[in-house]
This record gives structure tokens, C-alpha cells and sequence, in this order.
């Protein structure tokens, strides 16, 4: 069938008057999920210089280089942050002249770089001093994706706490998409994180991670129930984990009253739904193991987990 340009337009037109709650049209101006990645990378580029960049930066020019990148950040993501205020007033029903303007929001963002570098300096010495697979920390920051990961949860959690309206989202969600990391801007995460691998790692919004705190592949930190949705806001739905707390993979820890006590230890694929106390051992009981052959003769051997 020969369809015309002209025939799909007045089709896809319909299905905008049919089906309108996916239209964006007539509305406030959304920020730009482009124009947040490209911010993203660059804020990258101001806490971790030279590793995300295509050329050797000289100390000699790191000033001049830092003072232009920074300049250029802060002017795109003032653009963004007015974006997502206009959109916040109509979507929160806020007063937009209560809300502190752009530029200033932006500059007050920017200035907590410095702080965040420390924390991943720890974040970085976590994973290199953890994993014996570790040839360097330069190895660690350029390929590890924890580190790219959490670097990019730390920036979106600064704008999440100043209120900032969908842009902190769109930057996890980018490393979500580059790293298999889903780790929300809300959780509130400590000195010293690592998680080794990292692929399928859930935190969710009102987590708590305290310091210390190493994780791998697949763990889930995420809320007992969402069935009373838009209800359940504002609340504390996700477990919190205490210092120096290891949970091994595909451990799902459920609920906001859940409390991993301090140096507790969590065995793999263990499914916890209450607290526990400080220094606890967690594993799953009669899980077997059993290898058949073939012929679906019992080979004897019989693993107990």
C-alpha cells in the first residue's frame, strides 16, 4: 500500500487528539533530556579532570580550562533549572515568585563540587582498596561503573535536596542507561560506597546507606508495596543500611521500617522484609544445590547453600 507523508501526519494527529495524556503541547517548555546529558558529562569533566576529557589537560592551563567549563555549565544549567521551575509552579502548584531564581539556585549547586569531590574520593578509595581486581584508581574512575554512577547520584542528590524539579531524574537516568545502575537522587548515601560490578543495582528514593557500605550485582534496595501509589509520597518506603554493612548479590532488602543493623553481613540472593541487628549474619537456608548429568542420573554431589 502506497501511503503518502500527508496520510501518516493526519493519522498521527488523530491519534494526538485521541490519545492526549502523552501530548506535551501548548505547555511550559520541559527541560531538555539532551541538554541535561550534556551538562551531566560536563560536571564530570569539573570533579574528575582529565579522566573524562579526549586530551591530556597541563596544569599550567587547568585554570583557565576549569574557569571556561564552569562558565559554560553554569549557563546551560541556569536555562534547565528556569525550565523545570516554570514546569514545578503549574505541576506542584507552586508560587513561582517564592522560588529562588535560576541563577542563584545554579551557582549554590555548583559551588558544592568541591565537597562532592571529597566524598568520591572515598567512594573511589573504597573500590580500589576492595577489589583485588584493581590495578589503579585511574583504572577505577575511567572503567568502573559504580564510580560514574554514584558521581552522577551525588550531583542530581545536591539539586534534588535544593527541590530542583525532574532534571536530578533525567541525570540518574542517564547513568542508568550507560551504567545498569538505577540509583535514585533521593537516597541519601555515605562515605565510602562501592558496589563491585555493579549491573541491576536498585537504591530507591528515601534509602539510607550509611558509610562503609559495599554492594554487588543485582542487589535491590526498594520499597515492601507501591500499591497505594501517589499515597505512599513523601514517605520513607525504602530500608536503611548502616556503616560498614556488605551485601552480596542479588540480595532484595523491602520496606522503610527495615534497618540493616551496622556490620552486618547479607548472603546472596537473600530476600529480607524486617530489621536485623548490628553484626548479623544473613543467608538463605535449605537452598540446594544439585548437579544431574545428562541422563538425568544423579551425579553425587549435593551443595548445600
Amino acid at each position: 500500500m502506497n501511503v503518502t507523508v500527508a496520510q501518516l501526519t493526519e493519522e498521527l494527529l488523530a491519534s494526538y487528539a485521541r490519545v492526549g495524556g502523552i501530548n506535551h503541547v501548548d505547555g511550559v517548555n520541559l527541560p531538555s533530556k539532551r541538554a541535561i546529558a550534556g551538562i551531566t558529562a560536563d560536571l564530570l569533566r569539573l570533579l574528575f579532570p582529565g579522566y573524562f576529557d579526549e586530551h591530556v589537560i597541563h596544569s599550567s592551563e587547568l585554570k583557565s580550562v576549569t574557569a571556561d567549563l564552569l562558565a559554560s555549565v553554569a549557563r546551560r544549567l541556569e536555562a534547565e533549572i528556569a525550565k523545570s521551575g516554570n514546569y514545578a509552579a503549574v505541576a506542584r502548584a507552586e508560587d513561582r515568585s517564592e522560588q529562588p531564581p535560576a541563577a542563584e539556585v545554579a551557582k549554590d549547586f555548583l559551588r558544592c563540587l568541591p565537597q562532592l569531590r571529597d566524598l568520591l574520593q572515598t567512594d573511589v578509595d573504597a573500590a580500589y582498596n576492595g577489589d583485588p581486581a584493581a590495578l589503579s584508581r585511574e583504572e577505577v574512575i575511567v572503567a568502573y561503573p559504580c564510580i560514574e554512577a554514584i558521581a552522577v547520584q551525588r550531583l542530581a542528590h545536591e539539586l534534588y535536596r535544593r527541590r530542583v524539579a525532574l532534571i536530578p531524574r533525567i541525570m540518574t537516568e542517564w547513568a542508568h542507561s550507560r551504567t545498569g545502575m538505577d540509583l535514585h537522587p533521593g537516597a541519601q548515601i555515605g562515605t565510602h560506597f562501592f558496589v563491585d560490578h555493579g549491573t541491576g543495582t536498585v537504591v530507591g528514593e528515601t534509602t539510607t546507606i550509611g558509610a562503609h557500605v559495599r554492594m554487588y550485582q543485582g542487589v535491590g534496595l526498594v520499597a515492601r508495596s507501591l500499591s497505594a501509589g501517589q499515597a505512599l509520597r513523601g514517605q520513607k518506603r525504602h530500608p536503611t543500611i548502616e556503616d560498614r554493612v556488605t551485601i552480596y548479590a542479588g540480595a532484595t532488602i523491602m520496606g522503610g521500617d527495615t534497618v540493616v543493623g551496622a556490620g552486618t553481613t547479607i548472603g546472596a540472593n537473600v530476600f529480607l522484609t524486617h530489621s536485623v541487628p548490628p553484626g548479623s549474619l544473613v543467608l538463605t537456608e535449605d537452598a540446594k544445590v544439585k548437579v544431574l548429568s545428562k541422563s538425568d542420573r544423579v551425579i553425587p554431589v549435593d551443595f548445600q547453600i
